[in-house]
């Protein structure tokens, strides 16, 4: 057995035994463990996502310490409509978990801000992108878009023009917010490759198949 299939061995074992733990310690906070590209996934239940992190970074077994990220996913045809996507990493383990939990439009999730603090900005983009909100959270406003922005640009029916544009005003001086005007129908483009040709004949292209 190889270098790496060694430190892959012991990754497995890692992760094979902060399963067990967490699912002997926090089995009714877990909906599912499963394991996928070499991490563990935790489907948490929303109310119970904070001590369930708390006990990842705290714990001497754990010591998920790192917080990676946390982003959000859409799925607009389900009641809850939003995945909370956290990651974290164990630097004394060298091994990732990820957790997941689900949320609606207007249940707002616990800021894990009380156990990462990096977590801030993080949870403020995923407001700013999908409107995911989040209680506790010590500044919670956009972070990306320009305060003025209407919607959340990530949710996949955010349409792709916007609800406005913004440009400067050259006589006001000042940046303005218009609502979007379409110079030419949307959907008239012509999307063909030009490898493979048009079905009209293009000008200077008469002669083409003589």
């Amino acid at each position: 057995m190889g270098k790496n299939s060694k430190s892959e061995a012991t990754k497995g074992d890692s992760l094979d035994e902060i399963a067990s733990v967490i699912s002997s310690e926090f089995a009714k906070y877990i909906d599912s463990v499963d394991f996928s590209f070499g991490e563990l996934n935790l489907k948490v239940k929303r109310e119970e996502i904070i001590p369930v992190l708390r006990f990842l970074h705290d714990d001497s077994r754990m010591q998920f310490i790192s917080l990676i990220d946390i982003c959000g996913v859409d799925y607009p045809s389900r009641a809850q409509r939003f995945d909370v996507v956290y990651h974290l990493l164990s630097p004394r383990q060298n091994v990732r978990i990820r957790l997941t939990l689900s949320t609606d439009e207007v249940t707002p999730v616990a800021s894990a801000t009380s156990v990462f603090v990096g977590a801030d900005w993080f949870e403020r983009e995923a407001y700013d992108f999908y409107g995911i909100l989040f209680t506790g959270h010590p500044d919670l406003r956009r972070i990306l878009t320009d305060y003025g922005f209407d919607g959340h640009p990530m949710r996949k029916d955010f349409p792709l023009t916007g609800y406005s544009e913004v440009r400067y005003d050259d006589e006001a001086k000042r940046v303005i917010y218009e609502p979007v005007e379409l110079r030419q129908e949307f959907r008239d483009f012509d999307f063909e490759s030009p490898w493979e040709g048009t079905n009209y004949v293009l000008p200077g292209d008469e002669k083409a198949d003589q």
